[in-house]
């Protein structure tokens, strides 16, 4: 066409050959990432059944409690009530937590409830024993000669889980299929992977979140089969700022989250299992707070022009962590994990695939499937701290 001088957005219609400016990017900005699961990778194998069952064992005990409130003279006193008799056997070396008084059992009540020492054994020096202390068996020491002891063993128990169902439907009209779009060549490929990261995003929240029904949680034609996620099976290691050895927070009555938190939490896990905690799982605020314990010793040169402020693994005594930011976990919650104790599995021949189905007119209709659980080995060598602050005020 000739040269008129006109800017195109003053030739009007003058001008037919323009075509739509369209870039071939769709934005979108919905979450969908999924850390968590990126952090655990594939399993190594798939369920084989929709309840999904593992075996786990225990060593015999090596710590009780006392369980007596009536002493008569608690420096003296020979016989005294525990909460369980059945670990202790005759020849142990008992000794109170933080106490250096060593004790030997002479006689193990069975169906009273309580044992009967020799105090201050080995010239050790007596001391005042109170409701509720812990105890520690040291050791049994056996008579030469002896008969052999009774036989004590654990009893393995069989742990369970079970497989969710996720779902998504796909239908593209024959016409939508044909039309040429905007951004992309296949509308229906499309809409198959915006419904996968919609189900992937969603396996990963059920996965910390998630809750297997109080009744037939098998599942039934009316009752949906929902799986226990990481929270939920949680139950030992569970510790909140303020009760029992886990510190407040900054502050008389704060419940923020700080170093010395963390650390107790970790600590009390270490000492009742021999997991190794190596994943710390968190929202954005308890990731902030987690970046703020590196802050105040950090120093910077004139020449420094760049302002860093993120902690990506924390290391302890208790273990290296690798700390892991999900929008998925609670914000007042902190996850504490054995990575090597987790697998998120499918059930054989279910991960998430694409199933083609009938249609009755014209137009190309689907489903995408996927049918997943949790196995969580040994829930006490994990822990979970929740209760924690969500403001900074």
């Amino acid at each position: 066409m000739p040269f008129t001088g006109k800017a195109t957005y003053t030739a009007g219609a003058t001008l037919p050959e323009l075509v739509e400016d369209v870039s071939d990017i769709i934005g979108i900005v919905s979450p969908f990432e999924t850390p968590l699961l990126d952090h655990l990778g594939d399993p190594q194998r798939p369920a084989i059944s929709t309840i999904h069952e593992w075996l786990e064992d225990a060593l015999l005990p090596n710590r009780g409690q006392i369980n007596d409130a009536t002493y008569t003279d608690p420096m003296t006193d020979t016989t005294f009530g525990v909460d369980d008799e059945s670990i202790f056997q005759v020849g142990d070396q008992i000794q109170v937590e933080g106490s250096r008084e060593v004790m030997l059992v002479t006689a193990v009540n069975t169906g009273l409830g309580s044992i009967t020492v020799v105090r201050g054994y080995g010239g050790t020096t007596a001391e005042n024993l109170a409701d509720d202390q812990v105890l520690h068996i040291l050791g049994n020491a056996a008579l030469e000669g002896a008969d052999r002891p009774t036989s004590r063993f654990t009893n393995r128990t069989r742990q369970r889980n079970y497989t969710q169902i996720y779902t998504a439907s796909v239908e593209v009209s024959g016409s939508q299929q044909a039309a040429r779009q905007h951004a992309l060549a296949d509308e229906a490929d499309y809409q198959k992977q915006q419904r996968l990261r919609e189900l992937v995003r969603d396996l990963e929240n059920c996965v910390i979140n998630g809750t297997a029904p109080s009744a037939d949680p098998q599942g039934s034609s009316s009752v949906r089969r929902t799986m226990d996620g990481i929270i939920r099976r949680v139950s030992t290691n569970i510790f909140q700022p303020g009760v029992g050895e886990i510190p407040p927070g900054e502050g008389t009555n704060s419940d923020l989250l700080t170093e010395e938190i963390l650390n107790a939490a970790l600590r009390i896990a270490w000492e009742s299992s021999s997991g190794t905690i190596d994943t710390i799982v968190v929202n954005g605020f308890q990731k902030r707070r987690i970046n703020a314990m590196l802050f105040p010793n950090r120093t910077y040169s004139a020449s420094d022009d760049r302002l860093r402020e993120f902690v990506s693994v924390y290391e302890s005594d208790f273990g290296v962590c690798r700390v892991i930011l999900s929008r998925w976990a609670p914000p007042d919650s902190v996850l504490l994990l054995d990575r090597s104790r987790l697998a998120v599995m499918p059930l054989g021949g279910r991960s998430f695939h694409y199933k083609p189905l009938s249609s009755t007119g014209d137009s190309e209709v689907g489903e995408l499937i996927g049918e997943y659980t949790l196995e969580m080995r040994n829930e006490n060598a994990h822990a979970l701290i929740q209760g924690l602050g969500t403001s900074p005020s």
